[in-house]
């Protein structure tokens, strides 16, 4: 799966544009989460590649998020990670599909030959950027399973539904980095990101997610800034979700 921003962008277009057919159902899912096929005709050649499906009208009811939010949520995660260059969500887009509007997610194959129990409690520089990007987009279920890193290196987190509540509920498995300091460089992706939720990008993100979750989101990271250190575990909630996998 290629970084390159033309790349990416133009099988955005292709998601959007392609014939969608649902094939499969992930049952092992809460939501309603579809496996379909995209299937795209560029200049005369037509492509197929899989995706992911999920609905709008196929989200369980939450009692801390408002109905019909999920997709928005995911659509928003995938943007933020392009916006600051990290890549760590599959390209993503919100669209009209066989069972209405809902979010559609490029399929990522996993490594089979990587132990994911293993994997998720190394010092990996990826995952470390995982552990940030959950902590600015205040993930409420990072499981081990929603991690997957690719026979070429690359590593891809997904289902980012419950996300940018208004409260600290930040749920993770990354927890190996709690208390370190940030880097420079993790510095400067904060108040990158920052400036999006505050005026490079607000209109797009005013249309996805509330007000109040817009300015929580940016205290999130204010308070991060102050700090200068990952997140460490709050005695007020479970700081691992279940099940971890």
């Amino acid at each position: 799966m290629t970084t390159d921003i033309v790349q990416i962008e133009q099988l955005l277009i292709d998601m959007n544009n392609a014939s969608l057919t649902v094939t499969g159902r992930l049952i092992d899912a809460s939501n309603a989460t579809l496996y379909a096929m995209c299937t795209v005709k560029n200049s005369g050649v037509e492509k197929e590649f899989p995706c992911i499906y999920k609905p709008i009208a196929g989200e369980r009811p939450l009692w801390d998020f408002p109905d019909g939010t999920l997709a928005n949520r995911e659509y928003l995660s995938f943007l933020l990670s392009h916006w600051l260059g990290l890549h760590l969500v599959p390209p993503t887009i919100l669209r009209d599909g066989p069972y209405g509007t809902g979010m559609v997610q490029m399929w990522i194959d996993i490594d089979p030959e990587i132990d994911l129990m293993s994997f998720y409690t190394q010092n990996h520089p990826r995952l470390r950027s995982m552990a940030l990007f959950d902590i600015i987009i205040n993930n409420t279920d990072r499981k081990i399973g929603h991690l997957i890193p690719t026979p070429d290196g690359h590593l891809y987190g997904c289902d980012h539904g419950v996300t940018f509540h208004p409260e600290d509920k930040l749920r993770t498995v990354l927890w190996q980095w709690a208390g370190q300091e940030f880097s420079k460089d993790e510095i400067a992706l904060l108040h990158q990101a920052r400036e999006l939720f505050e005026a490079s990008k607000r209109v797009i993100i005013e249309s996805l997610i509330d007000l109040e979750e817009i300015e929580a989101t940016i205290a999130r990271i204010d308070r991060a800034l102050i700090a200068g250190i990952f997140s460490q575990p709050s005695p007020d909630w479970p700081a691992v979700p279940w099940p971890p996998f």
